[in-house]
């Protein structure tokens, strides 16, 4: 009676170690779901002197792939920056695709990192990568993560050694119009 009382234990808490999913995929499946959705950011209140003040910010999932979600961030006028977030052998990887209004590449782009870890459900870090260091050597240290819950997703940066920090905020509990296609946008 003894074994089939410690096998039965030994049962329930494989099937529950199962059950409990990945940190960085529960993240993965949450963003997914904004997929074709568009919303507007702010500044968090301590971000000051920044270049994208007064200026309209809006996030669009664009594009949302098993392995792969292309968010452009819009500026006002300027369609530059799209994110690219990985998702392989449970950890996410942050690249930033910057280009020009005719499409080809900014000189400073495809820079970010990937989390060293599966991170949490509603935390992804991304540390600074080799590549980022070659690219773009006094953006080394930087370190950008991401938060995502049921109302907000928030974009934050913070170079180490230094004060400042960046951070925009969407609400996702209200969808906004989409913009137009980020610049050198192929739907791919």
């Amino acid at each position: 009676m003894r074994k089939l009382g410690l096998g039965l234990l030994l049962a329930a808490a494989t099937i529950n170690a199962q059950e409990k999913e990945i940190p960085s995929k529960v993240f993965w499946n949450n963003l997914q779901k904004h997929c074709g959705k568009a919303y507007e950011g702010k500044l968090a209140d301590y971000v000051k002197n920044d270049d994208f003040a007064g200026k309209e910010l809006k996030m669009h999932v664009i594009s949302c792939k098993p392995n792969e979600i292309k968010i452009p961030f819009h500026v006002g006028d300027d369609h530059s920056r799209t994110w690219v977030l990985t998702y392989e052998n449970d950890v996410i990887k942050l690249k930033h695709d910057h280009r020009h209004k005719d499409g080809s590449e900014d000189k400073v782009t495809q820079y970010g990192g990937t989390n060293p870890n599966p991170g949490f459900e509603k935390f992804q870090m991304f540390p600074a990568d080799l590549e980022t260091h070659q690219r773009i050597p006094y953006a080394s240290t930087n370190v950008w993560w991401i938060t995502l819950d049921e109302n907000k997703y928030t974009y934050n940066l913070q170079r180490a050694g230094s004060d400042n920090k960046f951070t925009v905020e969407f609400d996702l509990t209200k969808e906004v119009e989409k913009p137009q296609a980020p610049w050198g946008w192929t739907g791919k």
